[in-house]
């Protein structure tokens, strides 16, 4: 220790530049260890909420009934805000330390904005209309778009400023929905509607279960024709591949899957609030709840300080193959249920 300490204080009297290079030395120096644990801080996800009772809670403080749908738009809203107001604000887009450094909240929050984009896009596209012809509610065709804008983007337009007007445009869905002279603005909770915004979460879930078993390796068998003899691809592709992630992105998809899962359990919670009915008739409740109850499962302390993905089987654990195996329950229960509701 005392040598390092000679070392460093002769690199210091003898550093090129002089005055300034000390200077400037010492600036990075006090940046980094302040950023380190400014870092810790904004790592840590937000907590879980109540969706119905916060919800019931801002239609009661704004006089307001809390109608069919108010429950889903706020949850949305909800989601958003939480992304632009969380501690250290939105980091994804961030150039400076410490949220330049910060990928494991960055893609966590990714996993959030593509729930939430998912489920703007079936409001504009499903949920608001009575049916096929009919037309968009104006504010979502501003929310919808405005949420799916760049979210790496930091400079002008930054990614913050556009999602805020698209929480603007939300807003003004859902109190729409809650007044009594505003007629145009609608939430249709119907079985059709749920069964096409579930197929979307199904196709999401499968990718992300895909992408953390792969952090192991494992060869595959090309099933992307599903054994049809008269199908057809655009390209010719092995019969057989080894799918592998990266070293360096597993734990990136690891907190891609938590961000995703935290967002789906609420906004399931708003669905079986306002979609109760539909959920009664079809007996359906209760598989909603199953997948609620796994993706809650994914939520669960990490103890460990780093994501660790040893063998499948080998000495040390693997996070992604237990996140892996919550998502995949889920995503089987969605399958389930969209069974019951496309039932008569």
């Amino acid at each position: 220790m005392g040598f390092l300490i000679d070392w460093f204080l002769d690199f210091w009297d003898n550093m090129p530049g002089g005055k300034i290079s000390r200077a400037c030395f010492s600036v990075v120096t006090l940046v980094v260890i302040l950023s380190m644990p400014l870092g810790v801080y904004w790592s840590f996800t937000p907590a879980a909420f109540d969706p119905i009772a916060e919800a019931k809670a801002d239609a009661q403080e704004r006089g307001l009934e809390s109608t069919t749908g108010y429950t889903t738009v706020f949850t949305l809203y909800r989601l958003v805000d939480t992304l632009l107001h969380k501690p250290g604000g939105y980091i994804s887009n961030d150039v400076t330390p410490p949220g330049l450094w910060l990928d494991n909240i960055s893609n966590w929050e990714y996993g959030v904005l593509v729930q939430s984009r998912d489920l703007a896009r079936a409001m504009r596209k499903d949920f608001s209309r009575s049916q096929s012809q009919s037309v968009e509610y104006l504010a979502l065709t501003v929310a919808e778009p405005q949420l799916n804008f760049d979210a790496n983007s930091w400079l002008i337009p930054s990614s913050e400023s556009q999602y805020k007007e698209g929480l603007d445009a939300l807003l003004s869905y859902q109190l729409a929905l809650a007044s009594t002279e505003e007629t145009e603005a609608q939430f249709f909770a119907r079985a059709d509607n749920l069964n096409n915004w579930l197929g979307d979460v199904q196709t999401r879930l499968g990718s992300l279960s895909q992408r953390l078993s792969a952090s192991v390796g494992q060869k595959r068998l090309n099933t992307d024709l599903a054994g049809d003899a008269e199908a057809e691809q655009s390209t010719v592709v092995a019969s057989e591949t080894e799918i592998k992630t990266a070293w360096l992105e597993i734990d990136d998809v690891f907190f891609e899957a938590r961000g995703s899962a935290w967002a789906l359990l609420h906004i399931l919670k708003a669905i079986e609030h306002d979609f109760g009915g539909v959920l009664d008739k079809k007996n359906a409740r209760v598989s909603l709840r199953q997948i609620i109850r796994e993706l809650e499962a994914t939520q669960d302390t990490v103890w460990s300080p780093m994501i660790l993905n040893g063998g499948g089987f080998g000495l040390f654990a693997n996070h992604s193959l237990v996140m892996a195996n919550y998502i995949s329950r889920a995503n089987a229960s969605i399958i389930d249920l969209r069974e019951l509701l496309s039932r008569g």
